[in-house]
């Protein structure tokens, strides 16, 4: 039976001209990203939570370019594609410990700061299980996700 609900992909995709390339544009603020991005990577942040972390930022911020580039950092780092595919949708999937569920909480309020604050039961419920040391590693990762978001969203940045 014929789709008729929606056209057929079309043969040629549109695919955007990326805009500019900030790394020969600004090549210092590039560095000062990669050194939070370094400083993040010696942290005590486990590997796991900032994959997660990265897809899942990613995800809510329609990145195309880094939620392409994360899930497959996080697949070469050892996560399952069940795990990755029902981060979407977290809350409902038994997937996740309590840990990583404060952790995604977390992120989700901080990178959705525009529509609400970050609500004093998830920043306690993180602390409570994380520690606050661990709540800032959170913070700066998810804060580093969303400036990378931001910056390969605006300037058309697309996977290979």
């Amino acid at each position: 039976m014929e789709n008729t609900l929606s056209p057929a992909w079309p043969a040629t995709r549109v695919v955007p001209k990326q805009r500019f390339d900030l790394p020969s544009l600004d090549p210092q603020a590039y560095t000062g990203l990669l050194t939070l991005r370094k400083h993040l990577g010696q942290s005590g942040l486990s590997l796991t939570h900032w994959d997660l972390i990265n897809v899942h930022v990613s995800q809510l911020n329609g990145c195309a370019y880094c939620v392409m580039t994360h899930v497959a950092e996080a697949l070469e780092h050892g996560e399952t594609e069940q795990r990755l595919h029902a981060l979407v949708a977290w809350r409902e999937m038994p997937y996740f410990t309590a840990e990583e569920r404060a952790i995604l909480a977390y992120a989700e309020e901080v990178t959705l700061l525009p529509h609400r604050h970050v609500a004093d039961a998830v920043h306690h419920e993180a602390t409570r299980l994380l520690g606050e040391a661990y709540v800032v590693q959170v913070l700066l990762a998810t804060v580093s996700m969303n400036t990378w978001n931001r910056l390969n969203i605006a300037q058309r940045k697309m996977p290979a």
